[in-house]
C-alpha cells in the first residue's frame, strides 16, 4: 500500500500533465516559427511571428481569468477537465492549419485551455498536499513544464533535422494533443480538493478525502481530525472576515498584500527573460552566428539541464524554503544575462559564421541561466501563489496572479523578435539584467518565508508580518506556525486516550 505522501505526490504528478502541455507549447513554438518549411509556406514577418507566439499567451490570460470563478463554482477537478478539452480543440486546429489565420485561432484556443490548467493545477496540488511536502508537490508544476519543454525541444530538432515538408511543424504541433486527451479522460477519477468540498458544504466528503489523502481512509486519525477542524475554523473565519469577492481582494489589507506579492512574483518571472529565450531561441542564437539547426539542438540540451534543476528543486525546496532561493536565483540570472550581453556586443558574427569560443561561451551562459531559473524562479512562481491565499480567496487570487503572468508573457512574446531585429540582442538583454537585479532586491525586502506554514495559518502570517521583512523579528509573526497542526493532533490523541481511560 502506498504511503500517504507518495499517494499525494502521484496525484500531483498526474494533475501536472496540464503543466506539461504549457511547457511543450513554450518549447515547440521556437522550432515551429523557425522551421524552413513554415517560413517558406507562410512567409511571416516579425510582427506575425510574434502574433503566433503571443496569441497563445493572450488566450492563456483569459483562460486564467475564467478559471478563477470556474474553480470556485465547479471544483478543481472539473476545471482541469474543462481546460484539457479546450486545449484539445486548439491543438487540433493548429495541427491542421492551412493559413496563419487558422494557426492564430488554434494558438488562442490552446492558450485558453492552458490558462485554465496552469491556474488551477497548483491550487489543486497545494490543497491536497501535507504541509511538509507542499513545496515538493506544487514544484511539480514547473517540473512537468520542463518535461513538456524537453519533449518539444528534441521533437522539433528531430523534425527540422530530418524532414523537408510540412511535417517539420505539423508533427510537433499534433503531438501536444495526446497528453491532453489522457488528462481529460482520467482526471475525474482522482479526489476533489478536500478544502473545496468543506467550503461547499460537503464536510463529510471533505473529511473522507482528507483521510484518503493522509491516513489510508481512516477518518478517526488524529492528524486528519486536527486538520479537518482547522480547515473548518479557517473557512468560518474567512467567510466572516476575509475577501468574498474580487473587489475585496483589493480592499482587504491582508488579502491585498498576498495578491500584490503573487502578481509581482508572476510578473517578475516573465521579466527574468525566460520567455524571450524560449520563444525566440533561433533568432537570439543567430545574433552570435549559430545556425537554426544548431540552435534547436542546444535548446534541446538546455531542456535536459532545466529538468535536472527542477528535479533538484523538488528534492530540496521544502528544506531551503522559498525566500532565499528566489533572491539568489534572480541574482544568478542577472549575472548570466550580463555575461551574455557582453558576448553579443563584443563578438558579433562575421560573414554569418559563429564566433568560436564566444559562441560556446554564449551557449554555456544560456545553459547556466536556465539551470538557475529552473531551480528557483520558475517553480517558486507556482509554489508561492498557490500556498499564500486562504481557501475562500485562493482560486480568485491565483487566477489574477496567473493572468498577470500571461499578460507579461504576451508582451515579451510580441516585442522580442521586433526588438532583436531593431536594436540587437545585447541591448535588449540590458532590460533583463536590470529586472533580475531589481527582482532580487524587491523580494529580499517584502517576501516573508512560507515554508511549512499550514495553509490555514497564512492569514495570520500575512496579517502580522511587517511589509519590510529584513530586520524584523520572525518569532513575532511565524514562530511555531508549522507546529500548530501537530499540537492539535496531539490534543486529539490525548482526548481519545482519556475517553478510553474513562470507559
Amino acid at each position: 500500500m502506498l504511503s500517504p505522501h507518495t499517494y499525494q505526490f502521484l496525484v500531483g504528478i498526474f494533475a501536472s500533465m496540464g503543466s506539461a502541455l504549457y511547457g511543450y507549447d513554450l518549447g515547440v513554438i521556437a522550432g515551429v516559427v523557425g522551421s524552413t518549411h513554415f517560413n517558406e509556406l507562410f512567409a511571416p514577418n516579425t510582427a506575425q511571428s510574434g502574433a503566433v507566439v503571443s496569441l497563445f499567451t493572450g488566450g492563456a490570460f483569459f483562460g486564467a481569468g475564467f478559471a478563477g470563478p470556474a474553480g470556485d463554482l465547479l471544483g478543481r477537478r472539473w476545471t482541469i477537465f474543462l481546460g484539457a478539452v479546450i486545449f484539445i480543440l486548439g491543438g487540433a486546429v493548429q495541427t491542421a492549419a492551412q493559413s496563419l489565420s487558422y494557426l492564430y485561432a488554434g494558438r488562442a484556443f490552446a492558450g485558453l485551455g492552458v490558462g485554465f490548467l496552469t491556474m488551477i493545477i497548483p491550487v489543486y496540488q497545494g490543497e491536497i498536499a501535507h504541509p511538509s511536502i507542499r513545496g515538493r508537490v506544487t514544484a511539480l508544476q514547473q517540473f512537468m513544464l520542463g518535461i513538456g519543454a524537453l519533449m518539444a525541444g528534441w521533437i522539433t530538432w528531430g523534425t527540422n533535422h530530418n524532414l523537408l515538408d510540412d511535417r517539420q511543424w505539423r508533427i510537433p504541433l499534433g503531438i501536444q494533443v495526446v497528453p491532453a486527451v489522457i488528462l481529460a479522460a482520467l482526471i475525474l477519477l482522482f479526489p476533489e480538493s478536500p478544502r473545496w468540498l468543506i467550503d461547499h458544504n460537503q464536510a463529510e466528503k471533505g473529511l473522507a478525502t482528507l483521510a484518503k489523502l493522509h491516513s489510508h481512509g481512516d477518518t478517526s486519525d488524529p492528524w486528519v481530525q486536527a486538520e479537518f477542524a482547522q480547515i473548518q475554523e479557517a473557512i468560518s473565519f474567512d467567510r466572516e472576515h476575509e475577501a468574498k469577492s474580487y473587489k475585496e481582494l483589493f480592499v482587504h489589507r491582508s488579502s491585498f498584500r498576498r495578491l500584490f506579492l503573487a502578481c509581482a512574483l508572476q510578473a517578475s518571472v516573465q521579466m527574468t527573460g525566460v520567455s524571450a529565450i524560449q520563444y525566440f531561441s533561433v533568432n537570439i542564437f543567430k545574433q552570435i552566428g549559430i545556425s537554426t539547426d544548431e540552435a534547436l539542438k542546444y535548446q534541446a540540451i538546455n531542456s535536459i539541464l532545466a529538468l535536472l534543476a527542477q528535479a533538484a528543486c523538488i528534492m530540496t525546496i521544502d528544506r531551503f524554503g522559498r525566500r532565499w532561493p528566489l533572491i539568489i536565483g534572480n541574482l544568478v540570472n542577472c549575472l548570466m544575462f550580463l555575461i551574455a550581453a557582453i558576448l553579443l556586443a563584443v563578438f558579433p558574427p562575421t560573414n554569418g559564421s559563429g564566433s568560436g569560443s564566444a559562441g560556446w561561451g554564449f551557449i554555456i551562459v544560456t545553459w547556466l541561466y536556465n539551470i538557475s531559473f529552473s531551480y528557483s524562479c520558475g517553480p517558486l512562481s507556482w509554489i508561492i501563489p498557490a500556498e499564500i491565499f486562504d481557501t475562500h480567496t485562493r482560486s480568485k487570487g491565483v487566477s489574477i496572479a496567473t493572468m498577470t503572468s500571461f499578460a507579461f508573457n504576451t508582451m515579451i512574446g510580441q516585442v522580442t523578435d521586433i526588438a532583436i531585429a531593431n536594436i540587437g540582442g545585447w541591448r535588449y538583454f540590458i532590460l533583463f539584467i536590470v529586472c533580475n537585479f531589481t527582482n532580487a532586491v524587491f523580494f529580499w525586502l517584502v517576501l516573508p518565508e512560507t515554508r511549512r506554514v499550514p495553509l490555514e495559518e497564512m492569514n495570520y502570517l500575512f496579517t502580522n508580518a511587517p511589509w519590510i521583512v529584513p530586520g524584523s523579528d520572525r518569532s513575532t509573526y511565524s514562530a511555531d506556525l508549522a507546529a500548530d497542526l501537530e499540537r492539535r493532533a496531539e490534543e486529539v490523541r490525548e482526548k481519545g486516550a482519556l475517553e478510553v481511560h474513562h470507559n
